[in-house]
């Protein structure tokens, strides 16, 4: 309250406590009403609820329309009474998992959840909501725990200003309605199913393959989608080539890629085969005994070549001759 400016010595001590100007008696909490816990389990809510889903221009509500009165006597049950929403509080508490007593104790605070899933593919009658209920409010806490509240009544007696407070415990109910609804699309299905192969890297392959089979033009889009490689394929006997190196020439030139593998490779590189390695030009007389031995051997007519370059093996003709 406010302050006064005045204050009095304490009783038990050397204090002075100040005064304010408040409300006399101070709420102490002392008193508790005993009976809310022994009425309240009885009384009962009516939970109304009805949803909407603009896209497929669905409604439904969680009552059932019926003329016989069939609100007045029944309460709610998951199995036999699914679209009468009268409950019982007490009924709501204890599928929380809670005490009644205790709540009614300190109160609290209820959700009651009400689930729409529907598939609209099947019938409205398959669309039925479903209940579910927790305790909301942290009960463990120690400052204000559970759900209180005050007020208070004023009035005059003997020109004094009088009140009355009430600080009251109950236990509060929110509902909390959500869900979801959904129904086949022949557009929506096509795009996730082709984004899903692509993520997947199977559209490529899918494309591909209709490209080269089913298409007029496959052989240009196999031309330009793939290049073909081959290897050199070296004949068995390649003495002239050991001989060329050994004589510091150059080998011949590889043999190109052949398209059909039927078909012998070009004549000019056949005849690049058989014909033998260039002479090495003359360093003195004897060697011209050593050029004859290899032209017996090759058969085939001399080729023209570069002058090779001096070596100091080509002086011993008769090493030569014997290679």
């Amino acid at each position: 309250g406010v302050r006064t400016g005045r204050c009095f010595p304490y009783s038990h001590g050397a204090y002075k406590p100040c005064e304010v100007s408040g409300w006399c008696p101070v709420e102490d909490g002392a008193f508790v009403s005993q009976f809310l816990g022994k009425m309240a389990p009885n009384f009962t809510i009516l939970i109304k609820n009805s949803i909407h889903y603009p896209k497929f221009q669905f409604s439904k509500g969680n009552i059932e329309m019926r003329k016989d009165g069939y609100l007045k006597h029944c309460l709610f049950d998951e199995v036999s009474h699914l679209y009468c929403p009268i409950f019982r509080l007490g009924f709501i508490v204890e599928r929380a998992g809670e005490n009644f007593t205790e709540l009614a104790r300190t109160g609290g605070v209820i959700g009651v959840i009400i689930n729409w899933d529907c598939d609209l593919d099947l019938p409205a009658s398959n669309c039925n909501p479903k209940y579910s209920f927790r305790r909301l409010d942290p009960k463990h806490t120690p400052a204000s725990s559970g759900y209180n509240f005050r007020f208070a009544k004023y009035y005059k007696i003997n020109g004094s200003t009088t009140r009355t407070l009430i600080k009251a415990y109950g236990i509060r109910i929110d509902v909390i309605v959500h869900g979801q609804a959904g129904k086949f699309s022949l557009i929506p299905t096509i795009i996730n199913l082709a984004t899903a192969l692509t993520s997947i890297g199977v559209g490529s392959f899918l494309c591909d393959w209709i490209l080269l089979t089913f298409m007029n033009k496959n052989k240009v889009y196999s031309h330009k989608k793939f290049d073909k490689v081959c290897t050199p394929q070296h004949p068995p006997g390649s003495w002239p080539v050991t001989l060329a190196l050994v004589l510091g020439q150059a080998p011949p030139p590889p043999c190109a890629c052949s398209t059909d593998p039927g078909r012998p490779q070009d004549e000019g590189q056949s005849q690049a085969q058989a014909v033998p390695p260039p002479r090495p030009g003359p360093t003195s007389a004897p060697s011209e005994q050593m050029v004859d031995t290899p032209d017996r051997g090759a058969g085939a007519g001399p080729r023209a070549s570069e002058p090779p370059q001096q070596d100091s093996t080509l002086t011993d003709p008769r090493g030569l001759a014997q290679l």
